[in-house]
């Protein structure tokens, strides 16, 4: 099966720095856009960046702070956060589309999400 396991997450002060890794391991041949969501308590489950291809995509909330990188090697995504702010604080999950040989489909895959505190 398709597993998907983040980790970098932790504590960090407001205005520091912190990066994210997700690897994508098992039956896969293929992925084509990966992506990182947040969701704090009570809030709604939050796009904040894309990758696909060349092109990257970014929440208007973090963009000029998170930077999404991949390494299609190593069927990685980073997420590379800076000038953390209080509001950063969240479960961080990522998601990646598969290409599934066994079903000759793309699917969808979630990590298990890694816990971001930033504090003042």
């Amino acid at each position: 099966q398709v597993q998907l396991v983040e980790s970098g997450g932790g504590l960090v002060q407001a205005g520091g720095s912190l990066s994210l890794s997700c690897a994508a391991s098992g039956n896969i041949l293929r992925i084509n856009e990966m992506r990182w969501y947040r969701q704090a308590p009570g809030n709604q489950r939050e796009l904040v960046a894309v990758i696909s291809g060349g092109r990257t995509i970014y929440a208007d909330s973090v963009k000029g702070r998170f930077v999404i990188t991949r390494d299609n090697a190593k069927n990685t995504v980073y997420l590379q956060m800076m000038t953390l702010k209080a509001e950063d604080t969240a479960v961080y999950y990522c998601n990646a589309n598969v290409w599934v040989p066994t079903t000759g489909s793309w699917s969808a895959f979630w990590g298990q999400g890694t816990q971001v505190t930033v504090s003042s």
